[in-house]
């Protein structure tokens, strides 16, 4: 396949690259080529430039290449015009994404999330491909020509998507049963957030010896999932894997964070894994900060867990705030040196969130709180944070 990189003006991000090159082997693509062009003006024919799709077609024939991925999001008439010019196959990130998704949905509400996403994605690219089938005309003085293929497609897509939400809506309502019922149990619940591929699921499985799929790639885990893990002296918190956060988003899988974003929500504690090996985590850790604080999550405490750190050479350690709670943990999931201070780490902000107990923090009020927080989630949710989430 080849890859169509389109980069800004005034872009500095080296990643934007690589990237989409990681986006394209998680899919089980093989990159045969990467093409680069300035975005000076989006053209409305082939999006780029027609000396720029000129250089393009030259390259597809040179590499005898099947599918042509861009890194920017592709009108329906854009992606025709260059599937024809092109003569091969040609999709946008949005489609890749969705294609990756689809791969590592496990869980039912995964799946029906995602399939909610493709056939939004899908009803803005519909063609005619049968419309001698269309519908028989009606009788005398009604001799119109029916309903068409598109229209016939459109009805039956928003039909489906319609019977989609309702059975979400269902999941949602039994997520937030399930939070409720754990904090009427005195629960301490525990997510882990942080941008994709930076060892989320990996550090997960160390700590509840559960078998959570985990790679060097981006996505490996769509579904969250959540386990008991027990601290010293019998105490235990209930920790929660999430998806990894990515740069631009298509807004046709805002869906799926829905459940991912509930739990960070209402979380007690959140532990922000970055990949200390990235040369441009600081990047990263703001993207995701940002997102953070935008879904409401700024009152929530936070540890900072520096994973990686084999990679680079570091030696585990901490840092502490001027109030001596720990702060920042540097450790390694992959070779475990220095999880026993995240764990420390986590037990003391138990500790503390049990002495500052108050009664209007009592059980009977955490169906109101976990409700209140997906309100605001529902209600604060902007097309301004899908360009990270």
């Amino acid at each position: 396949m080849g890859l169509v990189s389109v980069l800004e003006m005034n872009n500095d991000r080296p990643t934007d690259n690589q990237e989409m090159i990681s986006l394209a082997h998680s899919a089980g693509c093989r990159v045969a080529f990467l093409f680069e062009s300035k975005k000076n003006k989006v053209h409305s024919s082939f999006f780029l430039s027609k000396g720029k799709a000129s250089e393009l077609q030259i390259h597809c024939k040179k590499s005898c290449v099947e599918l042509v991925i861009f890194s920017e999001p592709l009108s329906p008439i854009q992606q025709r015009n260059l599937t024809l010019f092109l003569k091969c196959r040609v999709i946008d990130r949005v489609a890749l994404i969705l294609d990756i998704f689809a791969n590592r949905a496990r869980t039912k509400e995964g799946k029906l999330q995602v399939e909610m996403a493709q056939l939004k994605y899908l009803s803005t690219r519909l063609v005619r491909g049968w419309s001698h089938l269309e519908r028989q005309r009606g009788g005398i003085g009604l001799r119109g020509p029916g309903e068409t293929q598109l229209e016939t497609d459109r009805r039956l897509i928003a039909k489906r998507v319609r019977r989609l939400n309702d059975q979400l809506v269902r999941f949602s309502d039994q997520c937030r049963n399930r939070r409720k019922s754990r904090k009427k149990r005195g629960a301490y619940n525990v997510s882990l957030v942080g941008y994709t591929n930076s060892g989320k699921s990996t550090l997960f499985n160390v700590f509840t010896k559960a078998d959570v799929y985990a790679a060097n790639q981006l996505f490996a885990t769509l579904d969250t999932t959540t386990r008991r893990v027990f601290l010293e002296d019998r105490n235990y918190i209930v920790l929660s894997d999430t998806v990894g956060f990515i740069k631009d988003l298509p807004h046709t899988l805002i869906e799926s964070f829905k459940a991912t974003l509930s739990e960070a929500v209402n979380a007690d504690l959140l532990i922000h894994v970055i990949d200390r090996s990235d040369c441009l985590w600081e990047q990263k850790f703001r993207d995701v900060i940002e997102v953070l604080k935008e879904v409401g999550t700024q009152n929530i405490p936070m540890i900072k867990m520096f994973n990686k750190i084999d990679l680079i050479g570091g030696e585990p350690g901490v840092r502490r705030d001027q109030y001596g709670r720990i702060q920042d943990v540097y450790a390694s999931a992959e070779t475990k040196d220095g999880l026993d201070l995240l764990k420390k780490a986590i037990g003391e902000q138990k500790d503390l969130r049990e002495k500052c107990y108050y009664p209007s923090d009592s059980p009977a009020n955490c169906e109101s709180q976990s409700v209140e927080g997906d309100n605001y989630l529902e209600e604060n949710y902007s097309p301004k944070r899908e360009s990270l989430f």
